[in-house]
């Protein structure tokens, strides 16, 4: 008997029945077979996603087959890292006598493993080199991994025995959450050493592939995040295949620390926060002119495209929201009051208002695409321990947008969508990362309407030959989307743009237009935001520059410094003139030394200086000084303004054109 495999390439590969992926590695070449860490299978053609085992599972008749080595980056990189969790297990259990372990698995850029450890102990980072050097003779040991699948009971009458409490009720969850008509058969246990685990794998071959590791941070954790639950000790760490690697990673780390846009808001005087309302930015003046010049940039590039900007409320009726089915998703992160005994709630979202606009009109299908915008003020309750500046806020005033359109203007519109996004993040110097969502398991809509939603988004990448992955399962629960990542200079990915297809809110709320036939027909619409939310791209943009932002975006483009206080009426004389051209400008007309006030231009991250004095006076000239560059030369104000205006932004951005309706 025998089984085939399709390869990458697209070959057949057939092995012996039975075979496992470390076999067919092997088959492939020997150098392979040392390289490999675990498969990748997959039944594309049943629509399924790509499944990770370890080399040691026998493999599916049919499959597609990828053989995983350390050249697959984060998906190798993410194997080795839950190994490491299973060695810091390991270490602290063989370290610290009493322990109960909960879970371990890989995160962005490591791994952490939650402990309870016995009254009386406390773990800090003083504690970290022992339970790493544990770690690395388990690693140097070279400890196979081997899974071994038995019945929950079993599983549950060892963990009983070890007095692994929460192995205990993790196993009790998995029989009771487990389908009538599929009761749970068996579970997976991992031992590597003297150590096993409750698993789901998979895992690297043995631990010699945890060939560098670091541990990083100690915090608390509740149990399953409840806060009625016990309190945990988490520690977090890292792990990669070579030292070197691990060092890089470290100093961006430490970078990353030096760019936090916490600390540059501080130290720009940016913005501040306050425990009167957790989770809402305060934006001060130099916070403010970052903030106009990003909503100026956004009101002409939407103008140019064709939307129409508009302005909703941000209190509403609760009945809205269990119209549009935000309720049962939102409801608990929504902010509730009672006006006259009428509850209502903040709104999360601003699709169901843009809803009420186009609802107030009737339309005919010469009026459509209709495309309306709008800086939308949402909240939602975030809890406080997840609060992070910019980031993670409460108050969230998003770039939003949706577009009512025919079923033939989909394509389109969502590549006009996409389009838009790649020339607004080129101007940041980012280049998009495409990923496709598709139906979640909690949704609302028809199996065809989501059929029919995917095909049209897949198209619309198709139809501009773009490449994208599919990230199955991570639609919203109203449609499928496309998501465009990016990564920053400090190698970190983001999601801000978003592109969203919705058959579900049109029929929800009854939306309708007059066809050329006319007849009514329900409209499609598409959500789409680029810049994500105002507050977290800024922060994003913060640490992506280092505080060091684009001309046309930092608070103050150049700043005029006297060199005494005798040129003090010439300074500001210089001032008003840039300033009446359009510059942001400051003077700094203090009675301290040019070399201080240079300094402290330099600190807050100033493009440009501009020293006058004697000679500047007399010859109706300034002084240029670059931030980080230095003497620039003398020049006059106009001539410094013409070289200013040349480097900053142009609204004129050229949208391209795809129909005539566009145009």
């Amino acid at each position: 008997m025998t089984l085939t495999v399709t390869l990458p390439d697209g070959n057949a590969l057939e092995l012996q029945d039975g075979a496992t992926g470390a076999d067919a590695a092997a088959s492939i070449g020997p150098g392979l077979a040392r390289a490999a860490l675990a498969v990748e299978v997959s039944h594309p053609e049943a629509g399924e996603a790509p499944e990770l085992r370890d080399l040691s599972r026998p493999l599916p008749d049919g499959a597609s087959l990828a053989i995983v080595t350390k050249k697959d980056g984060e998906k190798a990189l993410e194997l080795i890292r839950h190994d490491a969790a299973h060695l810091l297990a390991e270490a602290v259990l063989e370290l610290y006598g009493g322990v109960k372990i909960s879970i371990g698995p890989p995160i962005a850029d490591g791994f952490y493993y939650d402990f309870e450890f016995p009254e009386g102990v406390t773990i800090s980072e003083a504690d970290f080199p022992r339970i790493e050097a544990r770690m690395r003779e388990h690693a140097k040991a070279a400890e196979p991994f081997q899974r071994r699948d038995v019945s929950p009971a079993e599983a549950r009458e060892r963990f009983a025995a070890e007095a692994q409490d929460y192995k205990v009720e993790l196993i009790d969850d998995l029989v009771k959450n487990a389908p009538a008509d599929r009761p749970l058969q068996s579970v997976s246990l991992y031992s590597n050493g003297p150590f096993t685990d409750l698993c789901r794998g998979p895992h690297a071959p043995s631990t010699k592939s945890v060939a560098a590791l670091k541990l990083q941070s100690v915090a608390g954790a509740y149990w399953r995040g409840d806060s009625d639950r016990t309190m945990l000790t988490r520690i977090y760490g890292t792990a990669f295949f070579s030292q070197d690697e691990l060092q890089q990673h470290l100093a961006r780390i430490e970078l990353a620390k030096a760019r936090d846009h916490r600390k540059l808001g501080r130290e720009l005087g940016l913005f501040m926060f306050s425990e009167l309302s957790p989770g809402s930015p305060f934006w001060k003046p130099a916070g403010m002119a970052i903030w106009n010049s990003l909503t100026e940039l956004w009101r002409k590039e939407n103008l140019a495209r064709g939307y129409r900007e508009v302005k909703t409320p941000i209190l509403y009726d609760v009945e809205l929201w269990r119209q549009s089915g935000h309720w049962d998703k939102y409801k608990d992160n929504m902010y509730f009051t009672d006006v006259e005994d009428r509850p209502m709630g903040l709104k999360p979202m601003n699709c169901p208002a843009h809803i009420q606009i186009y609802n107030d009109e009737r339309h005919s299908y010469r009026d459509l695409p209709v495309r309306y915008s709008e800086a939308g003020l949402v909240h939602r309750h975030e809890a406080s321990g997840v609060l992070h500046g910019l980031l993670r806020v409460r108050h969230i005033t998003q770039d939003d947008a949706h577009i009512f359109c025919t079923d033939e203007q989909v394509e389109s519109e969502v590549v006009q969508c996409l389009r838009f996004g790649f020339d607004l993040y080129r101007l940041f110097g980012l280049q998009p990362r495409l990923e496709l969502s598709t139906r979640p398991e909690q949704r609302i809509g028809s199996d065809e309407m989501w059929d029919r939603a995917e095909a049209a988004l897949a198209g619309a990448l198709a139809s501009e030959g773009l490449e994208y992955e599919l990230n199955p399962g991570d639609g919203a629960f109203y449609g499928p989307k496309i998501d465009l990542h990016m990564t920053d200079s400090l190698g970190r990915s983001w999601q801000l743009g978003t592109v969203q297809l919705d058959y579900s809110m049109p029929e929800r709320f009854d939306l309708l237009y007059t066809g050329a036939d006319n007849t009514e027909h329900r409209p499609v619409m598409i959500h789409r935001a680029l810049l994500g939310s105002f507050e977290r791209f800024i922060g994003i943009m913060l640490e992506h520059y280092g505080g060091e932002l684009p001309l046309w975006l930092t608070p103050v483009q150049a700043i005029v410094l006297p060199v005494s206080d005798r040129f003090n009426d010439y300074a500001a004389a210089v001032r008003d003139e840039l300033r009446d051209d359009g510059v942001r400008v400051e003077l700094d007309d203090r009675n301290e030394s040019v070399g201080r006030k240079i300094r402290e231009a330099e600190l807050r991250k100033v493009p440009y200086m501009l020293v006058v004095g004697e000679r500047e006076q007399s010859e109706g000239a300034i002084s240029v000084r670059e931030h980080r560059g230095g003497d620039a030369g003398c020049t006059t104000v106009r001539e410094f303004c013409e070289r200013l205006h040349g480097q900053l932004y142009s609204p004129a951005l050229k949208p391209r054109k795809t129909s005539e309706r566009d145009a």
